[in-house]
Formats: structure tokens, C-alpha cells, sequence
């Protein structure tokens, strides 16, 4: 049987261009492989020969011999063209695989290029300096050129040298059969370079570890866990790699008098039973002053009182939150003879107004009874 144009194979022009050709194959690789199609013999020599006319012309030998004078010029029964040409369909199948896989070299053919890590910097801060925000500055490790052999790594009078493993590549290829993958060389690490005498101050690194400062803008408003991004302050990159960023985690201390919630504020506002029974004036305290409001003759213990926009004008917020101030009433305490004395006179005089004085009781000691009946 006459063999198929191998341009036709592929589907591609005559004067079609190496990266044409090389996407036409994947295409049909990825379409016609046996591992996707097992019970398929159509498809296995569909993919046998797309291989084929491949091999032949992403081999600019092989392609010129072919273009002039056929199958004939590459045949090997028939003196023409010759061995090789299996690197070629390596390189474009491990690339199909790299692909899958998210392998593969760098598009540069060289070593692989690697984004530095980020890192975390957790800032303790005040619930005023949460509120209203503030500059300050951060002490952060951080990585600088070795001064000494000037970032190459290499003892001064040295240079680096290609490693001999990957060529330079930073990647190898392993080959099994059909399959073609590229992980990081184990010699360099993927640098693509070895050094034979490292830098006494660096140990071959090519950077020194150092602290650096750094000024930090807090908002107005931030809360705990949020964090504010550095950017470019991370770890470095490896080979040429842009660097990370770092995240300042925000961590409010407990504060003795508020909690917070959100944008709004809460305290809690021990008071006499004197002044819970008459009611009167009190000053409580805000994240920006004082604050004086009026409670009314017999509140509760437990009450509690709104006071509108004394809370946290959040980060993304357009207005203050809001303070609330829940009533403790506190149970005087060391009396002396007078005070229970007059406490015991005071008792008597509510016990026979009756009811009317304690109306909670009242409602308990009925609700109490009619649970036993």
C-alpha cells in the first residue's frame, strides 16, 4: 500500500513552519493515542503514522531529502536519510506530557524559572490603634546579594559551570517506552549551573541572610485576622524568578473595658441598686472620649443601652458602629451595722408595699406555684 503524504498526514502546507508542524502532531498524538483509545486499531495506526511523518519532518534533513525526492529520500532500505530523528518526537511528546502533567521546561529551553514564597508577619496591636489607625515600621528576614562573589556563588577567581547532567537545561528527561517526562535535575536543582568552588561567605548560595525594615500602614478600622499584603517582600526567586509577598496577619490584644464585634463595641456598666431604683445620670467610656446618658428610674440588671456610632468605622465600612452598655448591678459588699440596718428597714418597707416594689419576684413566685400544682 502507497504511503500517505506525510504533509497530508499532519495537515499542514509544504511550506508549513516548524511550530506549525509540531502543534499539528500533538494534536493528532493526543487524539490517536493508544493509552486514550485501547480497543482501537484505526487509531493506533493513526497515531503510528502521525509519529512517522513527524519524525521525518521536524528533522530539517529529513524534510529537505523528503521535500525533494519523496518517501524514497528517507527511506533507509533505499540509502536515503538516516537515523535520528527519534529526539525530535521525544522533545514533542514530552511536551504533550508536560502538558498533562503540568511538567516541562522553561519556554527559554533553560533552567526552570520559580516565584519566591510568601510569608506571614503576625502584628500584635491595641484596639485604639485597630480603630484609628497608624504607621509603623517591621524588622523581616530577608535575602541580599552575597557581597563577596557579587550573587554568582562561586569562590572570587571562579566561575560557575554548566552542570553536566542537564546541559544547562535544569530539566532531564526520563524515557520509557512512549513516555517522556521531565522533572528537576538532581545534580543542580535546576539552576543549570554547578559550582565547583563555593563562596566561603555564602556557601555556594549566591545570598546572605539579613533583617530588613520595612514601613507598614495600618488602616482605620482593621480587624483581627485581616491582613495587609507587602508586595515583592516575600523569599526571592529561584533563577530570575519574581519574589513573593508578605502578609502582616493582624492580632488586637484583649482590651480591659471593650469587645469588639464586627464595627460594633460592647462594655459592661456596673452600677449601684441605688441608682438602678432611682435612675440618674452616667458617664461610661468611648474609644474617643467620655459619653454621659440618662438611666431611668428602675432599671434591670442585664439591660442594656445603645449609644449609635461610638463603635469602629470599619476598613470597608461608611459609618461607625455602635457601643452597647450592659447593666451589672452590684450587690454592695463589707456593710457595716448602720448600713444593715438601714438595708433591713428598707426590706421591711418594700415587703409591705407589696408587690408593686418587686414585680419580677412577683411574676417567679406565681409562675413557681403553678408549676407544683
Amino acid at each position: 500500500m502507497a504511503k500517505r503524504d506525510f504533509y497530508e498526514i499532519l495537515g499542514v502546507a509544504k511550506n508549513a513552519a516548524e511550530d506549525e508542524i509540531k502543534k499539528a502532531y500533538r494534536k493528532l498524538a493526543m487524539k490517536y493515542h493508544p493509552d486514550r483509545n485501547p480497543d482501537s486499531k484505526t487509531s493506533e495506526e493513526k497515531f503510528k503514522e502521525a509519529k512517522e511523518a513527524y519524525e521525518i519532518l521536524s528533522d530539517a534533513q529529513k524534510r529537505d531529502a523528503y521535500d525533494r525526492y519523496g518517501h524514497a529520500g528517507v527511506d533507509p532500505n533505499m540509502g536515503g536519510g538516516g537515523g535520528g530523528g527519534g529526539a525530535g518526537f521525544a522533545d514533542a511528546f514530552g511536551d504533550i506530557f508536560g502538558d498533562i502533567f503540568g511538567g516541562g521546561r522553561s519556554r527559554s529551553g533553560g533552567p526552570q524559572v520559580y516565584r519566591g514564597a510568601d510569608l506571614r508577619y503576625n502584628l500584635e496591636i491595641s484596639l485604639e490603634q485597630a480603630a484609628n489607625g497608624f504607621d509603623t515600621t517591621i524588622r523581616v528576614p530577608s535575602w541580599d546579594e552575597c557581597d563577596t562573589c557579587h550573587g554568582s556563588g562561586a569562590k572570587p577567581g571562579t566561575q560557575p559551570v554548566t552542570c553536566s547532567t542537564c546541559g544547562g537545561h535544569g530539566q532531564v528527561r526520563m524515557q520509557q517506552g512512549l513516555f517522556s517526562i521531565q522533572q528537576t535535575c538532581p545534580k543542580c536543582h535546576g539552576t543549570g549551573k554547578m559550582i565547583p568552588d563555593p563562596c566561603p561567605s555564602c556557601s555556594g548560595v549566591g545570598r546572605i541572610k539579613r533583617n530588613k525594615t520595612l514601613e507598614v500602614k495600618i488602616p482605620a478600622g482593621i480587624d483581627d485576622g485581616m491582613r495587609i499584603r507587602s508586595s515583592g517582600n516575600g523569599e526571592p526567586g529561584v533563577n530570575g524568578g519574581p519574589p513573593g509577598d508578605l502578609y502582616v496577619e493582624i492580632h488586637i490584644k484583649q482590651h480591659p473595658v471593650f469587645q469588639r464585634e464586627g464595627d460594633d463595641l460592647h462594655c459592661e456598666m456596673p452600677i449601684s441598686f441605688v441608682k438602678a431604683a432611682l435612675g440618674g445620670d452616667i458617664e461610661v467610656p468611648t474609644l474617643s472620649g467620655k459619653a454621659s446618658f440618662t438611666i431611668p428610674e428602675g432599671t434591670q440588671s442585664g439591660k442594656t443601652f445603645r449609644l449609635r456610632s461610638k463603635g469602629v468605622k470599619g476598613v470597608r465600612s461608611g459609618y461607625a458602629g455602635d457601643l452597647f452598655c450592659h447593666v451589672v448591678i452590684e450587690t454592695p459588699v463589707k456593710l457595716t451595722d448602720k448600713q444593715k440596718e438601714l438595708l433591713r428597714n428598707f426590706e421591711q418597707l418594700t415587703v409591705e408595699g407589696g408587690a408593686k416594689h418587686n414585680p419580677q419576684s412577683k411574676t417567679w413566685m406565681d409562675k413557681v406555684k403553678k408549676f407544683f400544682e
